[in-house]
């Protein structure tokens, strides 16, 4: 079985690797909206990372479910099922989750930046629960067996 401090050190590092994928999510539809870059740049930019950001996620969620760590599993499980609504809902002809054609259209960049920083602030409060768990499950586990016979009195 893998241990707790492991199993809490993958999470937090997958969640650092998150958060700045969400960082840089921000800058580019921020770029997009001072006319850096152009919607189809943008567009491709962020749907490259769709499906890692699904997979980190969700083998994230895997690993804390055969670990047995059922509280942590459900508090991850809304953002896994959002991501994979988001992929679903993809129309027929767009070429991702963000469409060139269509990111101007309805005030669509500010629904996006609002997203990304929600699910940043998400992530950061995962960030922390995870260190938190991580240093707990440290200090729990004892690695220094504790002989009586050993004790040398001064």
């Amino acid at each position: 079985m893998v241990s707790d401090p492991f199993v809490f050190a993958l999470a937090l590092i997958n969640t650092g690797a998150l958060l700045f994928l969400w960082i840089y999510y921000i800058i580019t539809i921020s770029d997009l909206e001072c006319d850096y870059l152009n919607a189809q740049q943008c567009c491709s930019k962020l749907n490259f990372w769709v499906t890692p950001k699904l997979c980190f996620h969700s083998g994230m969620v895997f690993l804390l479910l055969i670990t047995g760590h059922w509280i942590l599993v459900i508090f991850n499980m809304p953002l896994t099922a959002h991501m994979i609504y988001e992929i679903m809902k993809v129309p027929k002809g767009n070429i991702g989750v963000y469409e060139p054609t269509e990111i101007y259209f309805h005030g669509r960049i500010k629904r996006y930046m609002r997203d990304c920083m929600i699910n940043l602030g998400y992530y950061l409060v995962l960030f922390f629960t995870y260190l938190y768990s991580m240093i707990t499950a440290i200090l729990n586990e004892n690695p220094i067996i504790k002989d009586d016979d050993a004790n040398i009195e001064f």
